[in-house]
């Protein structure tokens, strides 16, 4: 990310948003948390993941068969706080995917 037009660009879509906000939430996720949370397809929810990795938003890191993706530590502050502000302050945007996934964490986790 080297501009605040490329940042914004790349949360101008709905699933990439919602997977930011929801590991600004969490700190990290791994993709099956993401495909719970969110009701998507692992094929889907990936393809987005990976565009915001392209992004420099988000960085991932392979245990095992899961991948679990964290903000990118390059990301800066001021991108960092407009996120956890939006995350913070849009509960409604975010309550169906934060109770699945909460719903999902009380029963089995998936990683």
């Amino acid at each position: 990310m080297n501009t605040p037009l490329s940042f914004y660009k790349c949360l101008s879509e709905d699933t990439r948003l919602k997977c930011l906000l929801l590991i600004t939430m969490h700190s990290e996720l791994c993709v099956c948390d993401l495909i719970t949370a969110l009701k998507l397809s692992q094929p889907k929810v990936s393809r987005h993941l990976a565009e915001l990795r392209k992004c420099g938003l988000l960085q991932d890191e392979r245990r095992g068969k899961w991948v679990f993706y964290k903000l990118s530590s390059s990301l800066p502050e001021w991108a960092v706080e407009v996120l956890q502000t939006t995350a913070k302050h849009n509960s409604d945007y975010l309550s169906s995917s934060v109770n699945n996934l909460n719903l999902s964490k009380q029963t089995v986790s998936c990683c």
